[in-house]
């Protein structure tokens, strides 16, 4: 037991990444039934789509789930009307201002924890009130911060700012993975990239392939013009690369990425043409698995790494 499992009544101190278009009602309940947190991704999700994915995942789990929810939306105020008209009261939120909603998150019985990159927002996450930090490295998939602080530089420059939980997140996705972020200073880890491939998650199996089928220096930051994205690389991926040499404007990398870029490659399969989110750790992962069995084989690695860390005298 730590702050974290203390703090979301949970087995492990594994939080499941709230993704966009793969993690579900399905992968977040699959989650917390196996000791970690699972958390449903609104990001991808209509109001009622939300309702309704939270309402299933009551029914097949009587353990703690939460949502992420992505500040920048402009549905955010919805969303969390919604979890309060639910009753589910652990909300991470993220990509925004923590003080945006914090407050008023916490006058309702929230447990919230923010999403960050730096020092900077992780003390505005402290001053806010928030429960605990999710401290982001540049390893990780999806939206990345700017600044490029890999997770082991990151962690410790957190913890020596702020009191409150750090989690790590951003290259995890084994039991090794876990405890060196824990030897940091994390209480906790937050992994995404792993659990998209897992049985339960939404992405399209295409989309799982190309990530077992992924080596070292097959992902990289993109669009930082716009917002910072972790990506696969293929065919729109080196559209990008293309227009950025080119010295394209915000304006025309907007045109170029379009709507529903992310919905085509990971929910629909389409590895050419759509946008392929997913952390440098992609390259780890050679087998998809159900999520019960990643969890615990990520536990018998953290605890049998522990053991052998114990026996190393200088």
């Amino acid at each position: 037991m730590n702050r974290i499992t203390d703090l979301l009544k949970i087995k492990y101190p594994i939080i499941q990444a709230g993704m966009i278009w793969c993690s579900g009602w399905k992968l977040a309940s699959a989650v917390s039934n196996a000791g970690g947190l699972g958390l449903i991704g609104s990001g991808s999700m209509t109001p009622d789509v939300l309702r309704e994915h939270i309402r299933k995942c009551k029914i097949v789990t009587d353990k703690p789930f939460g949502v992420n929810i992505p500040l920048l939306y402009a549905s955010a105020e919805d969303f969390i009307k919604i979890l309060i008209e639910e009753e589910v009261k652990i909300v991470f939120t993220s990509a925004g201002n923590p003080a945006k909603y914090t407050k008023y998150l916490k006058d309702n019985g929230f447990t919230v924890a923010h999403v960050i990159a730096n020092t900077k927002f992780a003390k505005k996450c402290e001053d806010s009130g928030v429960d605990a930090i999710v401290a982001e490295g540049f390893e990780a998939g999806g939206h990345n911060g700017k600044e490029e602080t890999t997770t082991m530089v990151l962690i410790p420059m957190i913890k020596e700012v702020v009191s409150i939980p750090v989690i790590a997140a951003g290259g995890i996705a084994t039991g090794k993975a876990m405890l060196a972020a824990m030897a940091l200073g994390a209480e906790g880890v937050q992994i995404g990239s792993r659990f998209v491939t897992s049985v339960e998650s939404s992405a399209h199996p295409a989309f799982k392939q190309k990530i077992l089928e992924s080596v070292d220096g097959d992902t990289q930051l993109t669009l930082k013009k716009i917002v910072p994205v972790r990506l696969i690389k293929n065919k729109f991926y080196f559209d990008v690369e293309k227009k950025e040499s080119e010295c394209a404007s915000i304006e025309e990398l907007s045109n170029l990425l379009g709507k529903g870029r992310a919905k085509k490659g990971m929910y629909e399969g389409d590895t050419d043409e759509g946008e392929l989110e997913i952390g440098q750790v992609a390259g780890l992962i050679k087998e998809i698995k159900p999520a019960t069995e990643i969890i615990n084989e990520i536990i018998r690695e953290f605890n049998f790494a522990k053991g052998e860390l114990i026996k190393i005298d200088f």
